[in-house]
């Protein structure tokens, strides 16, 4: 029903079946998607001090290999759906930086025509569905994806993101209790970054562990490192395999870690040290230990790993010129995008007004 904390070895992670069929091309093109995840943080980071960026900012600067690993297992029937954190999923699935960054800008051109700002990204088309900034709010809305899937009979999955924070809310543990209940593919990926906002794991969360907790209802779970691209894969391989063939859940737990504050507006220096941000960057840092990785494997160099680093980081500062150039929506544009009949007059069959000014 379990698996414990695991012991292979990153050696390990990286021969297996999932990661071994891998290209040469293809482990470079995670790589650059980490690498522009970072960068587009980065540059979103310079946008919010420079006060072009309302409302809240929250950076996946240290959790890059979290959301390229586990997306990167993507088929035509899989879903996704996240927290607030979601900038790195967005990329991880194929979104344009330009919209994305947009969209922190509050511009009409952003993936949500400047309406939902960073917690509010999304991809229909891309089978990704935000983005959400209640606290454990999205797992529900996760567990739903995972039953139309099953519904209409199709061979896939529902990846529902968390952090450790959200795992203690009613909700997540409704939505738990339904999918090992109704035997649901959901994947309950919980991204442990070991702090909610300020609150540290050790002092919010009781019990062994957080992944732990799905025993109660019957569902497998398991534990992964999230600094190393391959073995997010070989874990979530696994469970994403789980779901899509015997239609069963799982709740997997990755350690990983978050450089910057909860949010931008979170000074971050009230509840851990410098030291304790600057050891899991020298040892663990998710960008540097693939890159040694692919270099030992003799599929990155020096040219290469610079051509990847300076290409991301002109996409970012090209992004941010289409922010810049961008117009804001018009005052009318309250009105779209809210209920359905509004955008399709024409096909309107309700009665009474459907704005109150």
């Amino acid at each position: 029903m379990s698996k414990e904390t695991p012991t292979t070895t990153i050696t390990d992670a990286a021969k297996a079946a999932i990661n071994a069929q891998l290209s040469a091309d293809e482990k470079i093109e995670l790589y650059r998607k980490m690498v522009r995840i970072r960068r587009f943080e980065e540059r979103s980071l310079r946008a919010y001090q420079s006060k072009k960026i309302g409302g809240f900012l929250h950076l996946y600067i240290g959790q890059e290999a979290v959301a390229v690993g586990a997306c990167s297992l993507m088929g035509e029937h899989d879903h996704v759906i996240t927290a607030y954190r979601d900038h790195g999923h967005a990329i991880a699935v194929g979104m344009e930086t330009g919209p994305l960054m947009a969209e922190l800008y509050g511009k009409v051109t952003g993936c949500s025509k400047g309406k939902g700002g960073s917690m509010h990204y999304f991809a229909p088309d891309k089978n990704y569905w935000g983005g959400h900034g209640i606290v454990g709010g999205q797992i529900p809305l996760g567990t739903g994806l995972a039953y139309g899937v099953k519904y209409q009979g199709k061979k896939g999955s529902a990846m529902a993101f968390m952090g450790d924070g959200a795992v203690n809310q009613g909700a997540v543990h409704e939505a738990m209790n339904l999918a090992g209940l109704w035997d649901l593919p959901c994947v309950f990926v919980i991204e442990n970054n070991r702090y909610s906002m300020g609150t540290s794991q050790i002092r919010s969360s009781a019990g062994p562990g957080l992944a732990e907790r799905a025993a109660g209802y019957g569902i497998h779970w398991a534990k992964c490192l999230g600094h190393d691209v391959y073995e997010v894969r070989a874990c979530l391989n696994d469970c994403l395999e789980l779901a899509r063939n015997e239609s069963k859940p799982s709740v997997v737990e990755i350690d990983t870690y978050r450089y910057r504050g909860h949010s931008v507006a979170d000074p971050d220096k009230t509840y851990r040290t410098r030291d304790e941000i600057d050891e899991y960057r020298k040892n663990k840092d998710p960008i540097a230990v693939f890159q040694r990785e692919l270099s030992d494997e003799g599929v990155l160099n020096e040219d290469l790993i610079k051509e990847i680093d300076t290409a991301a980081r002109e996409e970012a500062e090209k992004a941010a010129t289409f922010a810049e150039e961008s117009p804001f929506p018009t005052p009318a544009d309250i009105q779209r995008d809210v209920y359905w009949e509004t955008d399709h007059p024409e096909q309107r069959t309700s009665k009474g007004r459907l704005f109150f000014s």
